[in-house]
């Protein structure tokens, strides 16, 4: 088997599971390793005695004679977000107390997805750190408003926090945590199933990352199929999977794909996932189109000089990552009334005698011809074949995602990915469900007047228009394969897709895609 280059195979990894639970409990009753309080700047505030202003910090301060605020001063905490201290105090039911800074108060920054979501991965580092097994979580001033979606972002930022892969690493360690307590959110059957929903979510997002972060000498396109294969016959009961080879690419006519396919020696698979829910009409039918290059060397046009990333693009296949990782999420939710399609044309683009050059012309499934004139941008040329296959499967909206040009991580760096849609309903949805999951998306113009670069002398199209709006050429470009009576987005997260501070892939996009799929759902 190829994928056996080097040698190197993963170690097999559990992913703990974290019980948790929401109660309403006294803070300073509740017994565990340890207890975590988030406290905005203002809550810190003492009065002329020292003490602090707000009853709960107030309260702990109390059992503990003093200590509470005094070591806190002396440890120069004073809440800024991200800011954390763990102090070991006697008189509490708790053996460890940690503070996390949630900056300033009630502003919408302290109380967003985003801020919980780091408040939850503040929990992850500190639990780490003090290898406490049992947890709780409360706020010096608690949430009055949006609960849920409160909780919900704290779980999945404890769970993401939590993960580290170590599974190309010899020695790895594991996570000691257990449980967490959420206080003060609320209880009842409401929360817990949207603590449920932010877990399955969250391993997804997992799932998206141990992908993107397996090197391209591991995962090979047939690797990536075995994986999406494997996601399928996990959630047989709503999952079927279509794997196509070469052979079945080549009788759909898929010769834009297949061209970028044509250097590697790993062949080409084409993946193709549907989800129905078990009973029930369906609605309204959806597709999730990943690119999904397992590795990029530019082909002929190779990737050189600095700042060319060639060594990452390993990462070329996160927007398959995200579809993968949201088909899994998908799987345990099991949403009614929506029937998902989960697309990916994988393959590597490589060099050989038999790859394409630049110049050639290659035709499309839907028959339009494209001069290849930089083997670079290769993505949107797998795209094509799988997008005229994603409307040929009769689905209502259509949303790709791709790391698809270095123009936009220019555009909007590496917090933000652009998306680009001709349909403004469409837009709202999705820009909703990113809201609700914390993903940073920018809507870019889909300027039609720049196609003109895009015109070949010997072709329907060329494949590159040069440097002027490159990531708005490439989503023309897509568009050229999309039926006009599909809603269609396509979301460019060339920079979400890394983070480079911890090197790992982020699975950027899952969590909007499960959101977006339950929009357009029945429930």
């Amino acid at each position: 088997m190829p994928h056996t280059l080097g040698l190197t195979k993963p170690n097999s990894t559990d992913h703990p599971k974290i019980s948790f639970a929401a109660k309403e409990i006294d803070v300073t009753e509740w017994k565990g390793d340890l207890l975590v309080v988030g406290v905005t700047e203002k809550d810190l505030t003492k009065d002329d005695g020292s003490k602090f202003e707000n009853p709960i910090l107030n309260k702990l301060d109390a059992h503990t004679s003093g200590l509470l605020a005094l070591v806190s001063s002396e440890e120069d905490f004073t809440g800024k977000p991200g800011q954390s201290t763990v102090l070991r105090l006697p008189g509490l039911a708790t053996k460890r107390i940690g503070l996390i800074g949630l900056g300033k108060p009630a502003s919408s920054s302290s109380s967003s997805p985003a801020a919980f979501h780091s408040l939850g991965e503040g929990v992850a580092n500190v639990s780490k750190a003090s290898q406490s097994s049992t947890v709780a979580v409360a706020l010096a001033s608690p949430e009055s408003e949006s609960k849920l979606s409160s909780a919900s972002a704290l779980a999945s930022g404890v769970v993401l926090g939590l993960f580290e892969d170590g599974r190309y690493k010899s020695e790895s360690k594991k996570p000691s945590l257990s449980s967490v307590d959420i206080i003060g959110f609320g209880t009842g059957p409401e929360v817990e199933k949207k603590l449920k929903y932010a877990e399955d979510v969250s391993y997804g997002v997992i799932f998206g990352r141990e992908l993107i972060n397996s090197p391209a000498n591991v995962l090979t396109p047939a690797v990536l199929a075995e994986e999406a294969a494997k996601v399928a016959s996990t959630y047989s009961d709503v999952f079927t999977a279509n794997i196509l080879n070469e052979e079945q690419c080549k009788e759909l006519k898929m010769g834009s794909y297949l061209a970028v396919a044509a250097a590697s020696a790993n062949p080409p698979f084409f993946i193709h996932l549907v989800y129905k829910p078990k009973s029930g009409d369906v609605k309204t039918k959806l597709a999730l189109v990943g690119k999904g290059l397992t590795f990029d060397s530019g082909g002929y046009n190779i990737k050189t000089g600095p700042g060319c990333s060639i060594e990452l693009m390993k990462f070329d296949m996160g927007g398959s990552a995200a579809v993968l990782g949201a088909a899994k999420a998908i799987g345990e939710i099991k949403p009614p009334g929506v029937e998902v399609h989960f697309i990916v044309a994988a393959c590597e683009n490589m060099i050989s005698g038999t790859g394409m050059r630049p110049g050639d012309v290659i035709t499309a499934s839907n028959g339009k011809t494209i001069e290849v004139n930089n083997t670079d941008a290769e993505g949107r040329l797998t795209l094509a074949d799988a997008l005229v296959y994603a409307c040929n499967q009769g689905v209502d909206k259509i949303v790709d995602l791709a790391t698809l040009t270095g123009a936009c991580v220019i555009a909007l760096g590496t917090s933000v990915a652009g998306i680009y849609t001709p349909n403004d309903e469409l837009a709202k949805e999705v820009i909703a469900a990113s809201e609700k999951s914390g993903e940073k998306l920018w809507r870019m113009p889909l300027e039609e007047s720049y196609w003109e670069m895009m015109k070949s002398g010997c072709a329907d199209m060329v494949n590159t228009g040069g440097r002027a709006g490159g990531s708005i050429t490439a989503a023309l470009f897509l568009k050229q394969f999309v039926s006009e009576k599909v809603q269609w987005m396509h979301i460019d997260m060339a920079g979400p897709v890394w983070n480079e501070k911890k090197k790992s892939g982020t699975g950027f996009g899952v969590a909007t895609l499960v959101e977006w799929v339950q929009t357009n759902s029945s429930s």
